[in-house]
């Protein structure tokens, strides 16, 4: 005989119960931790506008100081190790093919994390391509022991085209 559709969501509901304290245990791992952080919408600070004017200028000087020495950069498809390889690394793409201007639209400030997001206004060497105004988001992850530096940097430009 077939159990009642009542009795079976009876029955069905304990297994799940039963299996809770599994799943509980699965969350709480450290994989999956979860935390909150509050974020602070303010306008951008100095050391990210000199980050980018360092690049719009083609300087690479100071500005690359908001880095820790060991920093990491991930943008787009870059996987880059060191402040001084950053450096060099957009430097060599930015030099040899466009100047940039880059726009802070929006910038989030949290203690550990800073997002922001823009446009990059890229004007090419070549003429023959025609100036793009992509879009940018960026992670900014600072150094746990210099929280003034930034230890990673996670982010995306574009598509310049479809």
């Amino acid at each position: 005989m077939t159990p009642h559709p009542a009795r079976r969501a009876v029955l069905l509901g304990t297994a799940g119960l039963l299996a809770l304290p599994a799943l509980a245990s699965t969350l709480s791992t450290k994989d999956n931790t979860m935390t909150t952080t509050t974020f602070t919408a303010m306008p951008a600070p100095a050391w990210l506008l000199a980050f980018w004017k360092e690049i719009d200028d083609k300087t690479w000087g100071g500005g690359f100081d908001c880095f820790a020495d060991d920093a990491v950069c991930h943008l787009g498809v870059a996987d880059w190790h060191g402040k001084e390889t950053i450096r060099a690394n957009l430097r060599q793409f930015v030099d040899k093919r466009m100047t940039t201007h880059h726009d802070v639209v929006e910038y989030l400030d949290s203690p550990r994390l800073k997002v922001f997001r823009g446009f990059v206004t890229m004007v090419f060497d070549d003429k023959a391509i025609a100036t793009v105004k992509p879009t940018m988001q960026h992670f900014f992850h600072m150094d746990e022991k210099d929280p003034t530096k930034v230890k990673a940097w996670y982010g995306s430009v574009g598509p310049t085209g479809f």
